[in-house]
């Protein structure tokens, strides 16, 4: 039986390093290429064709996100599990939305990384339940509009109702009534604590 070829894809080389080791003591697994970024990702992918890739979402450059995008636009086939340190169920539901068929939090790695890659190759789908739990509760019902994302973005810069207003071209009667309603949709406090949910959950990536 052929072994499954793997690429691992994330910018820390210690990360890699330890993936490598593990892979290296199971005689089912064969590690066929690293990359460090998205655009390195999606050449490799290219370049060595892996049953399965394991990639980082937070990368300089192209992120983990816009890669697994373009790689499934070109192979529709393509497996890839996220891993990441990343618990925000915005950001799972993104990287589900974009074609990963698996999220593990890098915490989890040592624990359950052999058992995820099989059940992958199995034609499963792997989402942490704590974390599937939370975005089967919230994906539809309190996403926020590209508009909301950028105007709370500017909050999170500290700028005020009128510097946003200025900074996005519009007024900031807008503003205020971008804030309410995400507010609403966040169920937050006030400002603070909307940027604070915003940050946990990865609607914010700053």
């Amino acid at each position: 039986m052929a072994a499954i070829r793997i690429m691992t894809v994330d910018d820390h080389p210690l990360l890699r390093e330890g993936i490598a080791a593990v892979i290296d003591g199971q005689p089912d697994l064969e590690l066929v290429g690293e990359a460090a970024s998205g655009e390195e990702a999606i050449e490799r992918y290219r370049q060595w064709r892996p049953d399965l890739t394991l990639m980082d979402l937070q990368m300089p450059g192209i992120g983990g996100i816009a890669a697994i995008e373009a790689i499934r636009r070109e192979w529709p086939e393509a497996r890839i599990l996220v891993l990441t340190t990343y618990r925000g169920d915005v950001q799972a539901l993104r990287a589900l939305r974009a074609g990963a068929q698996g999220y593990l939090l890098k915490s989890e790695l040592r624990k359950e990384m052999l058992a995820t890659i099989h059940q992958m190759m199995e034609g499963k789908r792997r989402v942490p339940p704590e974390l599937a739990s939370e975005i089967d509760e919230r994906a539809s019902a309190d996403e926020l509009t590209p508009r909301e994302t950028q105007v709370l973005t500017r909050v999170a810069m500290g700028e005020a109702n009128r510097e946003a207003a200025v900074a996005l071209g519009i007024a900031e009667e807008t503003v205020k009534a971008h804030m309410k309603h995400i507010l609403a949709k966040l169920q937050a406090n006030d400002r603070t604590h909307a940027v604070a949910i915003a940050l946990r959950r990865g609607i914010l990536d700053l």
